[in-house]
């Protein structure tokens, strides 16, 4: 279980699906027995002492009323698609629970920023662009040609990396129904390769709690 903090206060917390009940029930023990409010994200966890717990549900998962659906709906095994680009490269996926049953990775090379005010600057510059196209353009092609025959067997596709690059590779008509299923979640993930794929996938299915503290408002 790993946390950071939040913009405008308070603190995320990543849990494993199957430990959300234990998260709530230390909450509970800490702060009070919580009132419980479904909410676009999932539920809203509000204690006696003014603390509060958003629980977001994982991309693909149902809505639900209360803590023991949540659980049961965030432990449910989901078929989910993942789009991973940086500058470097891309890796696509399709994960079946917790199984990789569909990938591909690509890996090029992009160049770095070269000095201000040297002769050849804008020739490295269209270089360098023309390089940061091509990945997204393969990013766009693997994206049709892996996950678009699946997008009617997806509960969500998600994504990571570097969100202008993946806005790029959604951009593209072709793409509409996967583009449909996007999560908002976006996975912070260093440049793709086959273990980090891998690594997207319980990065996918974790619960993701905000928690404010009523005392110091984080």
């Amino acid at each position: 279980m790993r946390s950071w903090p939040a913009p405008g206060g308070g603190r995320w917390v990543e849990v494993e699906p199957g430990r959300i009940t234990r998260w709530v029930d230390g909450f509970t023990t800490r702060h009070g027995t919580p009132t419980t409010t479904a909410q676009p994200y999932g539920l809203l966890l509000t204690a006696p002492d003014g603390a509060t717990a958003e629980l977001h549900a994982p991309p693909g998962a149902p809505a639900t009323p209360d803590v023991s659906g949540f659980a049961a709906a965030a432990t449910t095994s989901r078929r989910i698609g993942l789009l991973l680009v940086r500058k470097g490269g891309v890796a696509v996926g399709v994960a079946d629970g917790d199984t990789l049953t569909t990938s591909k990775v690509d890996t090029r090379y992009v160049q770095g920023r070269t000095a201000a005010g040297g002769w050849s600057q804008q020739r490295f510059a269209r270089r360098r662009d023309n390089q940061a196209k091509a990945v997204l353009d393969e990013a766009a092609d693997l994206a049709v040609r892996l996950l678009l025959p699946e997008a009617s067997t997806l509960t969500a596709l998600v994504t990571g990396g570097d969100r202008r690059s993946i806005d790029t590779v959604l951009a593209d008509r072709r793409l509409a129904p996967l583009a449909a299923l996007r999560a908002e979640r976006l996975l912070d993930v260093p440049e793709p390769r086959h273990a980090v794929l891998l690594a997207a996938i319980p990065a996918a299915h974790a619960v993701h709690v905000l928690v404010r503290d009523p005392t110091s408002g984080t």
